[in-house]
């Protein structure tokens, strides 16, 4: 269980932006996901890029931005498969901020193919010949990468829609996908979660992920997942998290905005909101699929006698334990 805000110190970039990155160079428990957190004023593009061998996914924390020829808003995602190319273009005047998710915890921002690395490193005839043009329609082309860069705010999002169509129209496949829009898998008086996974969609087939809601004074239930550790970031509000290991071991710390968790698969843990303010977190796994296995449904589907007997309590105790995951419990 981690709480690193120390170490993402901002990394400036052009134009009024920065990058955050947590990844196993940061942190070496982190070998199944890394993520970058990015910071962008209005306009600023993160140059149009392709991805060597990771797939990526992004959550938007509290911004709009158009992402190839889509818009999102506050926790909407999309998600991209290794060399599809894409691009990232801030909408709002106080800019956008949004965490990429990549699937390994390895990941570098130098394993990125960005279109201006391209033409630096070609020579003007070849793209002068592969274009059709006259290499002298290329000579104010730059001579080195550019990680972000201003352009004109975008104009309707029909337009760039019918350019990315195309003559062949529309790809088969949906790369972006609203929470908001989405049946609330579970809703509780204590809060809710709505998960993304490959089962809601579809090309999330590398990263499943919870956007979980807690409200003042709730409680994520005590429970574990079975199939994936659990990496976690802290949008909003205060939390505490207690997290249980082998050997008797356990550890408990408060988590604020911006802090990530960290839980190996199967070790049983809570989270609870200890503000005024409901408490908004995202549960990423590397798998997927979205797998969690309650305590209280645990107990609820063993011999009652066994439980009694183990926890010293009594049949009316056991008879109110759930017998379904409450997922979040109220105050």
């Amino acid at each position: 269980m981690i709480r690193r805000r120390t170490l993402w110190a901002k990394i400036p970039l052009a134009n009024g932006t920065f990058r955050v990155a947590l990844d196993r160079n940061q942190l070496p428990i982190f070998v199944i996901i890394a993520r970058v957190l990015l910071d962008i004023d209005s306009s600023p593009v993160p140059s149009l890029r392709s991805r060597i061998c990771r797939s990526n996914g992004h959550f938007d924390n509290n911004s709009s931005i158009r992402v190839i020829s889509t818009d999102f808003a506050w926790a909407d995602n999309s998600s991209f498969k290794n060399f599809i190319p894409h691009s990232i273009q801030g909408l709002e005047p106080d800019g956008a901020e949004f965490l990429l998710v990549f699937d390994d915890g390895h990941f570098s921002e130098h394993e990125t193919v960005l279109l201006s690395g391209i033409a630096a490193h070609i020579p003007r005839e070849i793209m002068a010949r592969n274009f059709g043009v006259e290499p002298k329609a290329l000579a104010g082309i730059f001579n080195e990468e550019l990680f972000i860069f201003h352009a004109p705010v975008p104009g309707p999002l029909a337009e760039d829609q019918k350019t990315a169509a195309g003559t062949l129209g529309r790809s088969p496949c949906e790369f972006s996908f609203r929470p908001g829009e989405q049946s609330i898998a579970k809703k509780t008086k204590g809060g809710e979660a709505r998960v993304v996974d490959s089962t809601t969609f579809k090309v999330s087939t590398t990263v499943a992920a919870a956007i979980v809601t807690v409200h003042p004074g709730g409680l994520r239930e005590i429970h574990w997942h079975q199939n994936a550790d659990e990496w976690q970031y802290y949008m909003s509000g205060s939390a505490r998290m207690t997290v249980v290991g082998t050997g008797e071991r356990a550890r408990t710390m408060d988590f604020q905005a911006g802090d990530v968790g960290y839980i190996e698969k199967t070790l049983p843990h809570y989270i609870q909101n200890m503000g005024d303010d409901d408490l908004r977190f995202l549960e990423l796994f590397r798998s997927s699929r979205f797998e969690d296995l309650s305590l209280s449904e645990w107990l609820a589907h063993t011999p009652p006698e066994l439980v009694m007997a183990r926890l010293n309590i009594d049949k009316a105790t056991y008879d109110r334990v759930p017998r379904e995951k409450p997922v979040v419990l109220p105050r």
